[in-house]
């Protein structure tokens, strides 16, 4: 463990990076990083608390716990790691529950009773592929799954097992920042898989097995 904190040697005026060699009541065992000098002195540590976290996944959901500092100001749309008895994963918040009946996009983990979340570093995508004839009624739909920071791209050819299929428009998520529009149209318009909410495009399938 680091942590900043003044030398007595090198920087008494100012925090330095140390390292934690030893902890005991009340005072920790520290070397300074910059002079090597080793000294006694007190950290500061912020309260933690333990939270609920619901976790959406691939249309399903499960609880979990996670500890954070009280006084920290968390938001919907933010990302952190959540520790699992069965895995880690990234989860974005979606929802801040302070209550029965209060949400917020924004509060202290202290005023949190629940995280509401989803898991984005491996996520499943709904795709529409349109017949290329423009045959609306011949339309189906699709699922692929990829990982969180997959790029797809407007006017680009994906192919996943069997299926191919130009990306016409992308759907984004409500909780998606950094977009100028949704949806994305243009081509060369790009998005992440963890913020699409669901890709349109054009049938390609055909294509991709006669280059066989």
């Amino acid at each position: 463990e680091r942590v900043p904190a003044p030398c007595p040697s090198c920087s008494p005026d100012a925090e330095t990076v140390h390292e934690v060699l030893s902890a005991g009541s009340g005072q920790v065992t520290v070397r300074c990083t910059e002079c090597s000098h080793v000294h006694k002195t007190t950290i500061e540590r912020e309260e933690e608390v333990e939270r609920d976290v619901v976790v959406s996944q691939d249309g399903e959901s499960f609880t979990a716990t996670a500890e954070a500092p009280a006084e920290e100001t968390v938001a919907v749309g933010e990302e952190f790691v959540l520790e699992t008895p069965e895995a880690i994963m990234v989860v974005r918040i979606t929802d801040l529950q302070l209550g029965d009946e209060v949400r917020r996009e924004e509060a202290t983990v202290e005023e949190v009773e629940t995280f509401w979340t989803r898991a984005v570093d491996n996520v499943r995508v709904n795709v529409t592929v349109n017949p290329t004839d423009g045959r609306r009624d011949e339309s189906r739909s699709l699922k692929v799954d990829v990982p969180g920071d997959y790029e797809f791209e407007v006017g680009e050819i994906e192919e996943f097992g069997d299926e191919a299929f130009a990306v016409k428009s992308i759907a984004l998520r409500d909780d998606a920042a950094g977009y100028d529009f949704n949806p994305l149209g243009e081509e060369g318009d790009t998005a992440v898989a963890k913020d699409v909410k669901r890709l349109y495009g054009d049938d390609e399938t055909s294509s991709a097995w006669s280059a066989w």
